[in-house]
């Protein structure tokens, strides 16, 4: 006899994190009560924000589930958070900093119900304030030797080149839906990461469990990120080079692993100490980084980088 589950058929668990920046996810959550499918629970994981700043998301959505979190859990750990209060059959995380269309919602779970094979998806994603700009269309691949990919269509203006559905390597963080069944498939998002390379790693895993994952043009999300962020701030310095590293040990072997350590050693290394001499404290943030891979294990608890 099969056993039943205990997610609600067709309920969809929206799942965002909010950090001290209340008036933008109130603003993500005007744009999904303005959705075609209505049958969703929205959580907003508070990752331990200061005292007040969720006040006014209590105020305007009562019938939120608002869960707060004592301490920053990152991007993962918040996610994750929530997953485990989520009743629905499919798990929808959007960042707090995006704004979804009415349909969006709605033919991201027609696509999922009418396609087992998918195992995630996310939407074309476009700039908020360039909104006929390209954020996401799809994924390469990450080189195996310098550990990095690109986003397909970035930066490019949309004139419809960007419209077939298809597989492609990884679903963005922005906005990312799946079955909540995948979860005991392959576990949830890595938490070790905090941030930057956890939904690479969850799409790794997912692919490996025999599904794929897609992308959907005919939705659409906005993302108030900007296009061009500037300087890389210290934090952002270190948990890019130390989960880039990370990500290299959890999920190559062998001669791809040895030759990426290799690209390491005789390029990287030495290019960006040149890079941030002029900077000790992105210097120190990005030699914390290798240091913390000689250091850890790959599957321990750890804390949160401080500068």
């Amino acid at each position: 006899m099969k056993k039943k589950s205990n997610n609600i058929e067709g309920l969809v668990s929206i799942i965002t994190i909010n950090y001290n920046n209340p008036e933008m996810t109130c603003d993500l959550i005007y744009s999904i009560k303005k959705s075609e499918y209505k049958h969703y629970e929205i959580i907003v994981v508070d990752n331990g924000s200061t005292k007040g700043h969720t006040t006014k998301i209590k105020k305007l959505f009562p019938d939120v589930n608002l869960i707060l979190s004592k301490k920053n859990l990152g991007f993962s750990g918040g996610n994750n958070l929530g997953i485990e209060n989520a009743r629905g059959e499919y798990i929808f995380l959007l960042n707090n900093d995006t704004i979804i269309l009415p349909n969006s919602l709605k033919v991201l779970v027609e696509k999922l119900k009418n396609n087992k094979s998918i195992g995630a998806a996310s939407p074309k994603i476009k700039y908020y304030y360039k909104p006929n700009i390209i954020q996401y269309a799809g994924s390469t691949a990450i080189n195996t030797l310098t550990l990095r990919n690109r986003h397909l269509g970035n930066g490019i203006e949309d004139n419809g080149q960007f419209d077939n559905e298809h597989y492609t390597n990884y679903a963005h963080g922005a906005a990312m839906i799946f079955r909540k069944t995948i979860i005991k498939r392959v576990g949830k998002m890595p938490d070790i990461y905090f941030l930057y390379y956890e939904e690479m790693d969850w799409c790794e895993k997912i692919k490996s469990a025999g599904f794929k994952i897609r992308y959907i043009p005919s939705s659409v999300v906005y993302h108030k990120e900007s296009m061009s962020t500037g300087k890389d701030s210290p934090l952002k310095i270190y948990y890019l080079n130390r989960n880039r590293i990370l990500y290299a040990r959890r999920n190559l072997k062998g001669l791809q692993l040895l030759t990426s350590i290799l690209y390491l050693v005789l390029i990287s290394i030495p290019k960006n100490t040149i890079s941030f001499l002029g900077d000790l404290k992105k210097l120190k943030a990005y030699y914390q980084s290798i240091i913390w891979n000689l250091t850890n294990k790959i599957n321990i608890n750890y804390k949160p980088y401080s500068l």
